[in-house]
């Protein structure tokens, strides 16, 4: 009864100025729906796609604690480790199951919905980088316009490195397009790259438009529109991609979040092998019952992958090298040692001589490098200083 009654309450509308909102978003969803996509409706699709997306950036800055309730207890979670890993998902998915199934920490799974309420951190030692897991709150269709707890587990899971999206295998894909539709809608896109668009603001001088690709779903017009909707009328704006205008508002909006996502379809053990065959055809899925740990190692290898880690060991001068502790470089950075050096210690360049490698990165073992060698997965390095 207390779940219940919680649930309750954070479901129901906070404050007439984000239920304002949500009116207007819904009236500009139905009206894009009514209207027919064509040439001499483009501009119109457009400017109405920029109206909603500067709506749904308002309901974003409440999401990052600036209004509507704030965070719970437990979402504030200290970052740690080399990468931060989010479960989403909707209520009694089995995102608490996976949790302790994967880590030491006992996160309580029950029959009823809603048994977790606060975020649960945990961590896990894999390949020799350090993961934090955290098990969030389910979220309920409608979490993005503020329903539920949705607005704050968005929030935890716009700082996360990769999502992974626990669904139920006996359940259909329906509410693997929910989801989806709830993190599209605060920014968060998914197995996506940052569209190849520049745009320049300038106090004087008009639109100037550069474009080295055939547009398809965008026209002059149509980036004028939008521009103009966000009061940009004098820009350099590039455009190396054929962008849409959802890609051109994202650029414009400049607070898009662009992550990998892991479909974990949990509960296999419930159907059967014809069933599990057919959902194959998931992209970025990975089969898994958290209950019986099956196929856990294979979701973790799975999410190693799409997180691009650089695995570094270093080699002390006359010592073997030190295969216990790598140091890890993102994706999101070159792995140049350059970079592996300010991963130690950001003065430490500033002493660089030159490195021997060994490792792929090198055409024969041991190899002289300078500071801008880029270096690969699990190479060994041996810095040598100034005198």
């Amino acid at each position: 009864a207390r779940v219940a009654r919680s649930a309750r309450e954070e479901a129901r509308p906070r404050g007439g100025a984000m239920s304002s909102l949500v009116a207007k978003i819904k009236d500009i969803e139905d009206e894009m729906a009514r209207t027919q996509i064509n040439k001499a409706t483009m501009g119109h699709i457009c400017q109405l796609k920029a109206k909603l997306a500067k709506y749904k950036r308002e309901i974003l800055s409440d999401a990052t604690g600036k209004g509507g309730g704030g965070a719970g207890e437990g979402f504030d979670v200290r970052s740690t480790g080399d990468a931060r890993i989010g479960f989403v998902g909707f209520p009694s998915v089995g995102k608490s199951t996976l949790l302790t199934s994967l880590t030491d920490v006992y996160s309580e799974a029950a029959s009823y919905e809603f048994t977790t309420l606060t975020c649960i951190p945990g961590i896990k030692y894999w390949k020799g980088a350090k993961i934090q897991l955290l098990d969030l709150p389910g979220i309920i269709e409608g979490a993005n316009d503020g329903k539920g707890r949705g607005k704050q587990v968005i929030g935890v899971a716009r700082t996360c490195s990769c999502i992974i999206i626990v669904l139920d295998a006996m359940k259909t894909l329906k509410q693997k397009k929910t989801i989806e539709k709830e993190l599209e809608g605060v920014g968060i896109r998914l197995n996506k790259t940052p569209p190849n668009i520049v745009v320049k603001k300038k106090e004087r001088g008009g639109l100037n438009l550069a474009v080295s690709t055939r547009l398809t779903q965008l026209d002059e017009d149509s980036i004028r529109t939008i521009l103009a909707e966000y009061r940009i009328l004098s820009a350099d704006v590039r455009i190396n991609c054929d962008a849409t205008p959802d890609e051109l508002i994202d650029v414009i909006e400049g607070n898009r979040v662009y992550m990998p996502c892991v479909y974990a379809l949990n509960k296999i053990d419930a159907i059967s092998m014809e069933e599990l065959d057919i959902l194959d055809a998931v992209p970025h899925y990975c089969p898994i019952s958290s209950h019986h740990k099956w196929n856990l190692d294979g979701l973790m290898d799975m999410v190693f992958d799409y997180l691009n880690m650089t695995r570094v060991y270093t080699k002390p001068k006359g010592q073997m090298p030190d295969y216990t502790a790598p140091v890890i470089i993102r994706g999101t950075e070159t792995p140049t040692v350059e970079r592996f050096c300010k991963k130690i210690h950001r003065t430490l360049i500033n002493d660089f001589k030159y490195a021997w490698v060994w490792g792929a990165s090198v055409k024969h073992n041991p190899m002289r490098v300078g500071k801008a060698h880029v270096l690969k997965d699990e190479d060994v390095i041996q810095l040598v200083k100034k005198l």
